[in-house]
Parts: structure tokens; sequence; C-alpha cells
């Protein structure tokens, strides 16, 4: 069977458990990213079978089916959130009142392009402004400081692909990780530029991620508690959460995790302020400074 960088594959040795994309291929050994989850993984080209066209395609429409779900069911709440957050604005008066608002920045730091695209049309898809990053997870404790300078962002995802390897020892040795111990020299290093949890608001991890190392580092959300697979675009649920919720609130992390594909077992985090701000007044002609339309 001949087998490319970007083929389809499942893997015999776990019952063809979950789809992966072919990352690269040396020799008689490939490297694997999951299709939907956050999970980096290797086999020999003889434990892998290739996903043929029909499965992809019903593959590919189950995962639509499930992302649009939580996606209706964010909308949901963030109009009501909306209607809220107008009602405060005008005090409880009837008559209009011109406000706009600033909707939290996110600088998103992703390990994988592929997904990295997917997140940041999921981003403009909510109204949320994000700079997005395709950074390969060990060049990232280098490169975060000069991000955070340049784009002074009120929420900070850095993620990628990560895997527990139980054979190089236990749950609680950072060793067993394959990019945990990257993903907190990362977190570390953003909070030697912004210490404060609110002033910038950390979603670090992937699948099976060292959780409590990564909480330890400053993050304020990380996955993965249970050590299970994150959907991709998980992290974006969290980070859009943030970015609609007025600093005045505060967001408790089971209440943030409503919004993801994976749940408890694969996210958690701190008690958290929102970012949004409102302001009062803006011109009727003027559009609001996240980029849409004024209500």
């Amino acid at each position: 069977m001949e087998l490319k960088a970007g083929d389809l594959v499942t893997r015999y040795s776990y019952n063809g458990d979950i789809i992966f994309r072919i990352t690269s291929v040396d020799g008689r050994n490939v490297e694997l990213a999951g299709e939907e989850l956050r999970l980096a993984a290797d086999a020999p080209i003889e434990d892998l079978q290739k996903v043929d066209e029909s499965e992809r395609i019903s593959h590919e429409k189950n995962l639509h089916e499930k992302e649009e779900r939580v996606y209706r069911l964010f909308r949901q709440e963030a109009r009501l959130m909306k209607e809220r957050n107008e009602h405060e604005t005008s005090e409880g008066y009837k008559e209009d009142t011109s406000y706009f608002e600033m909707r939290g920045r996110v600088l998103h730091l992703d390990g994988d392009a592929y997904y990295l695209s997917k997140c940041t049309a999921l981003y403009e898809r909510l109204g949320i402004p994000v700079y997005g990053v395709h950074i390969p997870e060990k060049e990232m404790p280098e490169q975060i400081s000069s991000l955070i300078e340049m784009v002074r962002p009120d929420i900070l995802v850095i993620t990628g692909h990560d895997a527990y390897i139980s054979s190089r020892g236990a749950e609680n040795d950072i060793k067993s990780y394959k990019h945990s111990k990257v993903f907190g020299r990362t977190v570390r290093e953003a909070r030697k530029m912004v210490p404060q949890l609110d002033q910038l608001i950390i979603f670090a991890g992937a699948c099976q991620s060292y959780f409590e190392w990564l909480i330890k580092a400053g993050s304020n959300f990380a996955s993965a508690p249970e050590r299970v697979n994150i959907h991709a675009l998980d992290p974006v649920y969290i980070a859009a959460k943030i970015s609609l919720t007025p600093f005045m609130d505060r967001i408790s992390a089971l209440h943030l995790i409503r919004h993801t594909l994976t749940g408890q077992d694969g996210l958690g985090g701190l008690e958290t302020r929102g970012v949004l701000r409102r302001g009062s007044p803006w011109k009727d002609e003027a559009r609001t400074l996240s980029g849409e339309k004024k209500k």
C-alpha cells in the first residue's frame, strides 16, 4: 500500500477507533495527527489502513453535524448574553442607546496549520478578532514574547498536538508527554510578560496533555484532566466565550466547557473574568470596533 502525507488512515492495532491524517512518511514509519482530535501518534506502515472515499464522506458528514450542534448552542447563548448586555447598557430605557463593543482579541498559536485554518474560520464565523500563527510546538517558547508584544492580546491560545505516552512513565511525569513540557514553558514565558490571570487569559494544551502542569505554569484553562483526547475546535469555543463575556462577569470552568465538544474530562480551569467592554455613544453609520454593525 502506497501512503503519502495528507492521506487519511486508521490503525489496525486500535480497531480503527480514530481517523488520522498522515503528516510525514519516513521509510516504514509514519507520523500521524488526529483528523478531528488534537492527538499526535506514530505507527509502522503495516499497522495502517487507508480510509476509502465513502468512509471519508461519512466521517466528514458526522463531524460537520456535531460541530454545527455545538455552534448553534453557542450562538443561542451568545444571543441571550447580547440581549442582557443591551438592556444593561441602556439601563432599561426603551429609547435607542448607541453603543459599541470591544471584544477580546485572541492570539492563537497552533502547531498544526490545518487545524489553525479551521480554527480561524470558526473565530471569524463567531465574530471574534483573532491573530493566528502556525508555529511548531517546540519553537513556541522562543517566539511567544515577541508575539504578545506585537499583538497585545486579551486571550492567548497555545495548542497543537500532544499525547501521553505510558511507556515513558507515569501520568505525573512530564517526560511522559509529547509536547506538554513545551506548552508549559510557553505559558511561563507569557506570564513573564503579563503575570495577572485576568489581564491575559491563557488556554494551553491538546490531546492527553498534562493538565495540572499547565495550570501550575500559569494557564487559566488547560487540557486534559482525565488525559483524554480533545476536539480540534475546543480551544476556539473557550476563547470565544471569554471574548464575548463582559469584563465585570466571572465565568466558571464548568459553565464554560458546556460549549465544547469534549466536556469536563478533557478540559478544565479556573474561575475567570470575561474581557468584553462596551462603550457609548457611537454614530449610526459607524461600525463596532469588533467589526460588526451596531445594534
